[in-house]
């Protein structure tokens, strides 16, 4: 499902607004997909202007900075709390500010790996 991303067909007023022009593809969003804890898997998105994203669809593993600096790569176990919705934390749906459990402790998702490509966190001292 495609969601267009123009101005309403209303004004704030409540009056109708005229349009010069039809919709256009570039005004159209693609649908979203959530990257979760699962097998490594990545999706490789043409954009405009034959330029190209990657998506995370599934990770088994994140790049974990500690307070010194350092950055390992390390196994995820779980996601802990979610702050952006609740429901994440069943389904396993790592995004910006998740929680993760991994196996040197807490940390906190830190990249948008539905849009970066990339899965970083930083080590929560505890």
């Amino acid at each position: 499902m495609t969601h267009w991303q123009g101005k309403s067909n209303r004004k704030i007023t409540g009056g109708k607004r005229f349009y010069h022009r039809k919709k256009r593809k570039f005004e159209i969003s693609r649908d979203y997909e959530l990257p979760m804890v699962a097998e490594s898997k990545r999706k490789i998105i043409k954009s405009r202007g034959n330029n190209e994203k990657v998506r995370i669809v599934g990770a088994e593993q994140v790049n974990l900075s500690d307070s010194e600096g350092n950055v390992t790569r390390v196994e995820i176990e779980n996601v802990i709390e979610n702050p952006a919705n609740p429901n994440y934390v069943q389904r396993n749906i790592l995004n910006k500010g998740a929680i993760i459990e991994t196996e040197k402790g807490r940390a906190k998702i830190t990249s948008r790996p539905g849009q970066d490509g990339v899965l970083n966190a930083v080590l929560i001292e505890e």
